[in-house]
């Protein structure tokens, strides 16, 4: 088993302002490109069929991957290799004449493999069935996050150690949006999944942290060290495995495992910086007043 060693930081070297800086330079990055791309797509993030609406087609071909999109019209908007099928993938088209219409450009412009049949399935989502979906999504994430606001409202009664846990669950969510802009993951029923395990991750480092410091003996500073040889180990182990998923998905090429991944390692290096930086920053100011700015 892997033995974490957690750092005995001196935050007594940090003022206040110092620690919270780069967290909400992080957040504040994160929403400029979250709100540029919406300026610039209408989505503040890229969007899978989930939600859009479109067609998935499979095919079997000798055709090259890289001649493929040629011989559609739409071309399709991603091409996924079948790990564990040779000659064999999975076409998206986000804006199509109909997943019949596709099939029959595909039997007819793609050469068969051995003989056999050149599409195997497809399936189409409506962009009304689409947006059914993606308003539910949303709910569901919406209403997860209001969940654990209350809960962290509830448990400790006070307001400043509630609002870091809020906003830190709140930026562990915008950062990784902002990031799957950047490395081209989309949002999809998958990654939306991944977005509610974060918040749970988020409450449960943050609750960690501050139940230890305003409810456990001790002073501040032996509070916050106890909290982070559980809450540091705790997440580092995960996004060791998190990370392991994702670099064994991508070398078998299922997308959206890695995908999911990904999302997971974003949001919990982000838990990290925020729960032991930005959070501990605001319960030193709220309980003994914390080093001068």
């Amino acid at each position: 088993m892997v033995d974490f060693e957690v750092p005995d930081v001196d935050y007594t070297r940090y003022t206040n302002r110092q620690l919270m800086a780069i967290p909400l330079v992080v957040l504040a990055i994160a929403l400029v490109i979250l709100s540029g791309w919406y300026v610039m797509t209408g989505s503040p993030v890229n969007q899978s069929i989930d939600f859009t609406g479109g067609t998935e087609l499979t095919v079997q071909t000798d055709t090259p991957r890289g001649d493929l999109a040629a011989q559609f019209d739409p071309a399709p908007t991603s091409i996924q290799s079948v790990t564990d099928q040779e000659n064999r993938y999975i076409l998206t088209f986000k804006e199509s004449g109909g997943s019949t219409d596709l099939a029959q450009q595909a039997e007819q412009n793609l050469r068969p493999a051995d003989g056999a049949d050149v599409v195997l399935s497809y399936q189409q989502v409506s962009p009304g069935f689409g947006s059914s979906t993606q308003q539910t999504a949303l709910f569901g994430l919406a209403l997860a996050f209001v969940g654990m606001s209350i809960l962290a409202f509830v448990l400790f009664r006070t307001f400043i150690p509630s609002l870091g846990i809020v906003i830190s669950a709140f930026s562990d969510i915008m950062v990784p949006l902002a990031l799957m802009n950047v490395f081209g993951i989309e949002l999809s029923l998958g990654t939306v999944a991944a977005l509610l395990m974060l918040i749970g991750y988020s409450v449960d480092s943050d609750i960690l942290l501050t139940n230890h410091i305003l409810r456990r003996s001790g002073e501040f500073y032996e509070s916050t060290y106890r909290a982070m040889r559980t809450g540091v180990t705790m997440t580092l182990t995960s996004i060791s495995a998190m990370a392991v998923m994702a670099i064994v998905a991508f070398v078998f090429r299922i997308e959206l495992l890695a995908s999911i991944g990904l999302v997971l390692v974003f949001g919990l290096a982000t838990d990290l910086m925020n729960t032991y930086m930005f959070n501990v920053s605001l319960l030193r100011w709220y309980k003994i007043g914390g080093v001068e700015s």
